[in-house]
């Protein structure tokens, strides 16, 4: 592993969602002179158009033992929570075949604890970010799962058990508990759980641009071009190269979502990483508004609380990223919303698509590239950028300096799979 040096490097950060805006705004905030490049405006992929949750007691992998039991239910409802492109499927199958090979109950248990320890942090380093911004951006009001079906699937007696292996504080609820806690819903919602020490954000785009507006004030420079290769020379990276130029520094960051993938390939690595694409309808006036960030563990889908209405979010689509967006899968979230909240106003609803950059086994990569020992990696977060962007910029930002990490990085590596 290349030694990167101190404080006072020159750092090129590639990709302005969320991790890599959390990225840019903690070198910085170390004393690294930090320049942000992306392609496109900061936040404006999944980072502004995700669910919100930011989940510090998120630990449990997309891929669990019994989930396969589910799958072909799933797969029956062209409009339900799971949608594979057959026409995808030999592009696919690899990344298929080690998510299953990710759900083996030893394997579980050691990405759960992956999950935990690179999570937990999150709420107290985004305080620590934010500062008097935080209020603005971040609820910490807890997360509700609710659930028609009295009866457990497999996967969530193991769910419970990891949860209660890492001592997470979580409230099983009735339904009276959850009338309760939220008038709104419909009746027949028959068991629930609470998780007080998770929250959201009211402006997922928000929280990325009020990030990149802090780097800014402090000097940090924001570039609008497409990286489209390293220039290599003795095992480190010299220059990220663009269409009209390029950009020299002692360190990168990758931290680009799926646009990561060719890069990473280019630096030696053939990193598997899957679009999982996800839809969400907003609804700017919704009358009736969930109390506090709810999800439909039936359905798999949520409804989160925001400064600009309510967002209904959900879904995975195994397809090509540049496929056609179908937003019947949107329109479904929205009556299936309409379920949960009789009451609700759909009158405006917004429809929005987007690719989750889903590793087949829940973790990010965060590593140095195979070829390029001064580029670190920090991709792959699937379903929770949110919550893994800021113990990711620690992680990278102990990388870049040289300083061994808080926790280990071990699970993160580029060569686990």
């Amino acid at each position: 592993m290349e030694h990167l040096g101190q404080a006072g490097k020159n750092v090129v950060v590639v990709g302005a969602g969320i991790v890599g805006a959390v990225c840019a705004l903690t070198l910085q905030r170390q004393g690294q002179r930090v320049t942000l490049v992306d392609s496109d405006q900061p936040g404006m992929g999944c980072s502004s158009g995700n669910g919100g949750a930011i989940s510090p007691d998120f630990c449990v992998p997309l891929s669990m033992p019994g989930m396969l039991g589910r799958l072909p239910g799933w797969l029956a409802d062209p409009l339900g929570p799971l949608y594979l492109d057959w026409r995808h499927v030999p592009r696919a199958l690899p990344w298929l075949l080690r998510w299953v090979a990710a759900g083996r109950p030893a394997r579980v248990k050691q990405i759960s604890a992956a999950m935990r320890v690179l999570h937990s942090p999150a709420l107290d380093l985004y305080q620590a970010l934010l500062g008097s911004r935080y209020d603005d951006l971040i609820e910490k009001t807890g997360q509700l799962y609710v659930w028609r079906n009295p009866a457990s699937s497999a996967s969530e007696h193991i769910a419970r058990q990891l949860r209660e292996s890492h001592g997470i504080a979580v409230k099983v609820l009735t339904a009276k508990d959850i009338r309760q806690l939220d008038p709104g819903l419909a009746d027949g919602f028959v068991r629930g759980l609470f998780f007080p020490e998770n929250a959201h954000t009211v402006d997922p785009l928000g929280l990325v641009t009020t990030m990149v507006e802090l780097f800014e004030q402090a000097g940090g420079k924001t570039v609008r071009a497409e990286v489209r290769a390293f220039e290599l020379r003795d095992g480190r990276a010299l220059r990220a190269v663009c269409g009209a130029g390029a950009f020299e520094a002692d360190a990168f960051v990758l931290a680009a979502g799926l646009a990561s993938r060719p890069l990473a390939k280019q630096l030696g690595d053939n990193v598997p990483m899957q679009a999982e694409r996800g839809y969400q309808a907003m609804l700017p006036d919704p009358g009736v508004r969930p109390t506090i960030k709810v999800a439909n563990r039936d359905q798999m889908f949520g409804l989160t609380p925001m400064r600009e209405g309510v967002r209904i979010s959900g879904t995975v689509e195994i397809t090509h990223p540049d496929a056609p967006a179908d937003m019947s899968r949107a329109e479904a979230l929205l009556r299936n919303a309409k379920r949960m909240y009789p009451s609700m106003n759909q009158a405006g609803a917004t429809f929005w698509m987007g690719s989750r950059p889903s590793t087949p086994d829940s973790l990010p990569v965060i590593d140095q590239a195979r070829r390029a020992g001064n580029v670190i990696y920090a991709f792959g977060h699937g379903h929770s950028g949110l919550t893994g962007a800021p113990g990711t910029a620690q992680l990278v930002a102990a990388m870049v300096s040289g300083r061994p990490p808080a926790i280990d990085a071990t699970p993160f590596r580029r060569n686990r799979f």
